[in-house]
């Protein structure tokens, strides 16, 4: 279960935090799926179709996103997170 805390921001349009303690993440670093819930709303709450949100934690950043139709697209600096090999038999 993912918990997320969203507000307005002053030099962001919104900002967030969250929050999964069941999965033993106590606060989740940038979270881009979590921000496919957050920006319709405030894209709908602003009236915006492009919004800039900033998600704090230890590893912040922000995030460029856009509504286009029924999908999120977001853009920003990323890290690595793993590299895996997928077997298909």
């Amino acid at each position: 279960m993912l918990l997320q805390v969203t507000a307005k921001g002053k030099n962001f349009d919104c900002v967030s935090r969250s929050f999964a303690p069941k999965l033993n993440v106590t606060e989740d670093s940038v979270c881009g799926s979590g921000h496919c819930r957050i920006v319709p709303f405030w894209t709908n709450k602003i009236g915006k179709n492009n919004i800039i949100a900033y998600q704090a934690s230890r590893r912040d950043g922000t995030l460029y996103c856009k509504v286009e139709g029924n999908r999120i697209k977001m853009s920003g600096k990323a890290a690595l997170y793993s590299i895996a090999d997928i077997n298909l038999f």
